[in-house]
């Protein structure tokens, strides 16, 4: 087994700093299956040990987490549940791209370790280096994330959206009125969205779904009433629903408060990994989880600061349906 820094070697990732149909998850239990419903699969999995000391959770500690988040939503061994994502997506042989989230700087990042984790788990089930796509909004936000610009074909990749450029004609839903980037309409076969747990002082919340908002050309255009219809609109997008088959959401750390930007007076560690296909359960069990920490320091609800994050049930509603807000249609396992 090659250690963290020879994997980082051989495939050319530079570390900077410190820093749908659900088909991969057996979720039917014996009660959904005599009821004739089906519930989205949502895991939690935790390790309060993540950080230690550390502001930067351990390498080792966020592998074996992975592992053990994705064989709870699989039922599958970690080697034999990568090849049937890989599968899943229709990806063998073609590029799985990696959406990483950094605009709220080094501090509240999506975290190398996990992105490195990941990608040296799918080069273990037969994915050639040049075929993972790191990718994010521009240079600055991969840098954030602890990444540097690479295309060398023969090894990991790494550019944002704005280097690869948009379509030319602009895609629409609603009121979303946008030009995506080529790395999802051109190079990738599938996507796994790895965005960060946070608050945000429009949307209420970001986390999976708004996630995207670093896929387009004019993000901007996007906030206006908490984001509400926007982030459902622009999700609606058919290239959104076909291509976005995984999300590995990081909670190992947040901010409940004053995001998307980085704020270190109100960070902490739910030293979680949040994994599921159903975008809008996975950001309303976020929700939940960041309303309860909200609570515990004595903070109002999102709704009561002005800044619900109605763009989840939206995103549920007839007329988008994305996946399920009803917790009574959402199983959280957690492990």
């Amino acid at each position: 087994m090659k250690n963290r820094r020879e994997f980082l070697k051989e495939t050319g990732a530079v570390l900077l700093g410190s820093q749908s149909a659900f088909a991969l998850a057996g979720s039917l239990s014996a009660a959904d299956k005599a009821a004739g419903s089906a519930k989205s699969k949502v895991v939690i999995a935790r390790d309060p040990t993540l950080h230690g000391q550390s502001p930067q959770p351990d390498e080792q500690r966020v592998q074996n987490l992975l592992d053990r988040a994705l064989a709870a939503y699989t039922g599958r061994d970690p080697k034999d549940a990568w090849k049937h994502v890989i599968a899943m997506g229709q990806a063998q042989d073609k590029v799985i791209g990696l959406k990483a989230n950094g605009l709220g700087g080094k501090g509240i990042a999506t975290h190398p370790a996990l992105i490195m984790a990941i990608a040296e788990r799918l080069q273990q089930a037969g994915v050639k280096p040049g075929n993972i796509l790191v990718w994010d909004q521009n240079t600055r936000f991969l840098e954030a994330c602890g990444m540097t610009v690479s295309t060398d074909p023969g090894k990991m990749r790494c550019y944002p959206s704005d280097a690869a450029g948009f379509e030319d004609q602009e895609s629409s839903w609603g009121v979303a009125r946008i030009r995506i980037t080529k790395i999802l309409t051109r190079e990738c076969a599938m996507v796994i969205n790895l965005p960060i747990l946070k608050d945000h002082s429009m949307a209420g919340l970001t986390f999976a779904l708004k996630n995207m908002y670093g896929v387009v050309d004019r993000p901007f255009t996007l906030h206006a009433d908490n984001c509400n219809p926007a982030v459902a609109d622009l999700n609606a997008i058919p290239v959104f629903r076909e291509k976005i088959r995984l999300t590995i959401g990081d909670a190992m750390s947040s901010v409940y408060e004053g995001g998307p930007g980085f704020h270190p007076e109100r960070l902490w560690y739910p030293n979680a990994l949040i994994l599921g296909e159903d975008r809008v359960a996975i950001d309303q069990t976020a929700l939940g989880i960041l309303e309860k920490k909200r609570a515990e320091v004595g903070m109002p609800t999102l709704e009561a600061a002005g800044r619900p994050a109605r763009y989840i049930a939206t995103a549920a509603d007839a007329a988008h349906r994305l996946g399920t807000n009803d917790p009574k249609l959402i199983n959280v396992v957690e492990v």
